[in-house]
């Protein structure tokens, strides 16, 4: 069981599951906590802390609505998502509100529409041009999704954003190091911000995640395998299993018959092909396993893509943090 450091100060006025939830979302943020790690139960975490069992539960509770813990029957609670403080809700009706607001200061002051749309728009254009002038790297687990997202980032931001993986940063040379040394910003998949982080941490950049959602189409093929059908799921991480188990889940394939590794061991990685008709794999994986199974069996990719929500949150933190070229 992971042991976590929470203070309680019955004393501050602040409510104590408050306190519990607060610090459990600071354990995530700052790596201690990771996707995919069991929480102590709320009996145990209770008794540790000397507070009741219904403090844990409150906060608990409130961490499973927003989505950054999981509770799954007879296994426990997990750590589902990463904390994600800008995390935008209601967006446009917040900006209608902030247009609202500025219009009416302007006509006050005497200021007409036109005059407050011309402001608007160089206002827009300016930021606009922050953006281009950025340079961003997009770390991932694989250089096959790292191009693909890097892609999307830079289309959708007008960024100039540049494909890394994990590996680039931990096999640093001369070459990747001067790269990340001219970038301002560095962009990473939540379930692999803390370590993207703690990896690039003598270089000074901001990390900040982003979401991604699981390519329906992925779903759709496992969906119309027969209920007999033996899965075997190969990927690299714990974080990435955790997580695909959980798309399967919200998808309504729980209950198929499905068998996880991460090993990277040639003969585990047979027992898992071999006992499996199909093999689903995370994209960093499918050569391994090809190289294993050949043409025997099917081998199908567990694509992701970026959350539209998560990339408007990015450009929103970007602009915030008035990063310059």
């Amino acid at each position: 069981m992971i042991i976590i450091d929470i203070r309680i100060n019955k004393e501050s006025g602040v409510p104590l599951y408050l306190q519990v939830k607060k610090q459990i979302m600071d354990l995530i943020k700052n790596g201690t906590l990771k996707v995919g790690n069991k929480m102590p139960t709320e009996r145990e975490l209770s008794e540790n802390l000397k507070v009741s069992r219904n403090t844990i539960s409150a906060a608990y509770n409130e961490l499973e609505q927003e989505g950054v813990l999981k509770s799954y029957q007879g296994r426990g609670t997990f750590v589902a998502e990463e904390a994600n403080p800008w995390k935008a809700q209601n967006i446009k009706e917040k900006i209608i509100k902030f247009v609202d607001l500025g219009l009416e200061e302007a006509i006050e002051t005497g200021m007409d529409v036109d005059e407050f749309l011309d402001i608007v728009a160089q206002r827009v254009k300016e930021k606009k041009e922050i953006m281009s002038k950025i340079t961003a790297l997009y770390v991932e687990c694989n250089i096959e999704q790292s191009r693909m997202f890097s892609k999307q980032l830079t289309e959708s931001t007008n960024m100039n954003v540049i494909p890394f993986t994990l590996n680039d940063i931990m096999d640093i040379n001369e070459e990747k190091k001067n790269i990340i040394e001219k970038c301002q910003v560095i962009i990473a998949t939540f379930n692999h911000v803390n370590e993207v982080a703690r990896l690039t941490k003598p270089f000074k950049k901001e990390v900040i995640g982003v979401a991604i959602n699981v390519d329906l189409q992925t779903i759709v093929k496992i969906a119309r395998y027969p209920e007999e059908t033996k899965f075997g799921f190969v990927c690299m991480s714990q974080e990435f299993m955790f997580k695909a188990r959980g798309a399967l889940e919200k998808a309504g394939l729980g209950n198929i018959n499905i068998q996880y590794t991460n090993a990277t061991d040639k003969d585990e990685l047979k027992k898992t092909t071999n006992s499996s008709d199909v093999i689903i794999v995370s994209p960093g994986r499918y050569k391994d396993v090809r190289e294993i199974v050949g043409e025997e069996k099917e081998v199908l990719r567990f694509i992701y893509s970026l959350d539209d929500s998560s990339i408007k949150a990015l450009k929103s933190k970007i602009i915030e943090l008035k990063y310059q070229k």
